[in-house]
């Protein structure tokens, strides 16, 4: 993955901020991260880390300067983005591996590891509205994390998981490194920046 002088910039309605025409998101942000390296991105709400994630999976395009990745970038930025409160956590997962596109064939060859991975046992075939945001993190998680990818994005998910979970995702990102995968991460706290990167 290689960024090189990317910036967003939003325009503002007029009579919003005195004198400002434009709001920039990011301003002038350039990296590379190899394969096999984690990445990570520290800052504050409102820093852009959500804005460049999004640019570099595509949802976004820059408004200055150039991004190129090489492979199949996966992101895990929103929690449950396309889930579905009324169909089950299979369904759901056949539904959010499908927005992330991969093939049914793919999640079939591959459920038992999700659901496994993921410790939902006989919730997975509960309603998604009786999920707490935890059971959530740990479908979307290991859906995403179990798919083929060359590059994983993921922004500030992991904050909302318990402490065992956590650690076993740590784990997770730790294999897929491992497996020659690029990682990038954004965070507030430098723990999972010294943890990880």
């Amino acid at each position: 993955v290689k960024a090189e002088c990317v910036g967003k910039k939003y325009p503002l309605p007029r009579g919003s901020h005195a004198g400002v025409q434009d709001l920039w998101a990011l301003k002038d942000v350039s990296f590379e991260a190899a394969s096999g390296q984690i990445l990570g991105i520290i800052g504050r709400n409102g820093a852009g880390k959500t804005t460049l994630l999004n640019i570099l999976a595509g949802v976004l395009s820059a408004t200055e300067g150039k991004v190129s990745v090489q492979g199949r970038i996966l992101g895990l930025f929103n929690l449950g983005v396309g889930f579905q409160d009324e169909l089950s956590g299979r369904e759901n997962l056949f539904l959010n591996g499908a927005i992330l596109g991969a093939d049914r064939r793919e999640l079939e060859r591959k459920l038992d590891a999700i659901i496994d991975f993921s410790e939902l046992g006989e919730f997975i075939d509960m309603p998604l509205g009786t999920y707490s945001q935890g059971m959530r993190l740990r479908l979307g998680f290991s859906t995403v994390t179990h798919l083929d990818f060359d590059v994983l994005a993921i922004d500030e998910v992991l904050a909302v998981a318990d402490a065992l979970f956590q650690s076993k995702c740590y784990e997770r990102l730790m294999d897929v490194q491992r497996a020659g995968k690029t990682l990038i991460l954004t965070t507030q706290g430098m723990d999972l920046v010294e943890r990880l990167c």
